[in-house]
């Protein structure tokens, strides 16, 4: 009976039952998983949408950061136990497989817990005005309040921890952070391997949101097929290294991936509110939150995009002018009230040799100004705005994250860098989506007429230098 008690269930669309470790039996300073989920810090996840804005356009697409975190703790599991005797081979200093599943079930769990309202926009708008990151502010949290309950964690729900081994913070901060080139060499192998679940191509964290924001918005019920591309995976003395029979499966993965931002995180409704988001964030920032968050933890554990919709709710009744102000714009953004209007877009694809920074939907101030440029006299005052949205589509395995992804040629039975893989080197590089929007729909032929005259001049310049 205590098999049962010690286990607790929750129901999850993606991944069915995930089981973790409750709060019944604790020994004497043991911490359970249930604890970690319930403390403040990972319960105030659900109240950070997953979708940062992309919730106004896609309405069933409610889902929180909260049951994202939830469904990378549980392919943490996964991937340690698939993936445990392959490192073992590689590195034999591994501690035991319990130790490994149980970090990386917490960094799968803890990966996001220094994101602020609207995620990724709030790093843009906000914290990097501190030269922060949301994963430097997680690895703040994970030391300095999570730290004494990471090393109680005794237990996952397959089995214990070696009589002599506790869990290690600084070991979870760390993976959770993207490496930088030249940094990190004195960690162990096996450690260094690890941190390609969580930053290398194809990860316990892009996997969940990949299925999760395709079933959420009702993208795709079953977008990629996890379960081959978990079974052809393995650690390599290189890296995480995939057997070339998974490589379809992989390549489908960041197919869908480049679909999703295609389709749900570069919609041009998307796009527009986070344009009207961006006006008020620059207005409003010093209201928002008093500073740097790393000397504001307490308030920063309370600061979620909940709290920040009520309080910017409540500015219009202000007796401050520049407040009611504020309150009167932001009352606009409740109402889903945008005001930004797509007047043209243009997509490029961007090939293994393509120039990208030599083409002129680089740079979005210069393409506004060309658009002015071009417009009848009458119009050059109508406000636009210039939105360029890139996703990589295919990540240089050289790159910064390099040593981290590799490919089993059975062929040749060597291991390769996945970029000499045929299927992976027809993938684009990357795509850019470039588009002009206007707070004037009735200026909108002429914007376009303008954008076409732009982008006709770019292909002639690519035309020239072919």
């Amino acid at each position: 009976m205590d098999y049962y008690r010690r286990e607790n269930l929750c129901h999850d669309p993606i991944h069915g039952y995930i089981p973790f470790v409750s709060n019944h039996g604790l020994r004497e300073g043991e911490t359970s998983e249930r604890q970690l989920i319930d403390h403040p810090w990972l319960q105030r996840m659900r109240h950070i949408h997953q979708l940062q804005t992309a919730w106004w356009v896609f309405p069933s697409a409610e889902h929180t950061r909260f049951q994202h975190v939830v469904g990378a703790m549980h392919l943490g599991s996964r991937l340690a136990r698939h993936l445990y005797p392959s490192l073992q081979n590689v590195d034999r200093t591994v501690p035991s497989p319990i130790y490994v599943e149980a970090l990386l079930r917490l960094a799968g769990l803890l990966h996001d817990v220094g994101h602020g309202p609207f995620g990724h926009f709030f790093d843009a708008q906000f914290l990097r005005h501190y030269e922060l990151t949301h994963e430097v502010l997680g690895s703040l949290i994970i030391r300095d309040e999570l730290g004494p309950l990471i090393r109680g964690i005794r237990r996952t729900p397959h089995g214990e921890l070696g009589p002599h081994e506790t869990l290690d913070p600084e070991q979870v901060a760390w993976l959770i952070v993207r490496p930088r080139p030249g940094q990190d060499s004195e960690r162990p192998l096996w450690l260094t391997h690890l941190r390609a679940l969580l930053s290398g191509i194809y990860t316990i964290d892009n996997m969940d949101f990949v299925l999760r924001d395709a079933y959420m918005s009702g993208f795709s019920q079953r977008s990629f097929d996890l379960e081959r591309l978990v079974h052809y995976s393995f650690f390599s003395e290189r890296g995480l290294t995939i057997f070339d029979r998974g490589m379809e499966a992989l390549v489908r993965f960041m197919q869908v991936r480049a679909d999703l931002f295609r389709s749900i995180y570069f919609h041009r409704t998307v796009r527009a509110i986070d344009l009207m988001l961006e006006d008020l964030f620059r207005e409003s920032r010093e209201f928002l939150f008093p500073g740097d968050p790393r000397e504001h933890l307490d308030e920063y554990l309370h600061f979620t995009e909940s709290s920040l919709l009520v309080d910017v709710g409540r500015w219009y009744r202000s007796s401050q002018p520049r407040l009611r102000d504020l309150g009167q714009q932001w009352q606009r953004l409740l109402r889903r009230d945008v005001g930004w209007q797509m007047a043209c877009q243009r997509t490029q694809i961007i090939a293994e040799r393509d120039a990208e920074q030599t083409s002129i939907f680089s740079d979005r101030t210069y393409v506004e100004r060309r658009i002015s440029d071009l417009l009848p006299a009458d119009l050059r005052s109508v406000p636009i705005r210039v939105d360029i949205a890139r996703h990589l589509h295919r990540p240089n395995t050289l790159g910064p994250a390099s040593g981290q992804n590799y490919l089993f040629d059975s062929g040749r039975e060597r291991i390769r860098p996945l970029n000499a893989h045929e299927l992976y080197e027809r993938l684009p590089v990357a795509h850019r989506i470039c588009r002009v929007y206007t707070l004037d729909g009735s200026a909108i032929p002429a914007i376009a007429s303008a954008f076409e005259q732009l982008a006709g001049v770019q292909v002639e310049d690519d035309l020239t230098n072919m």
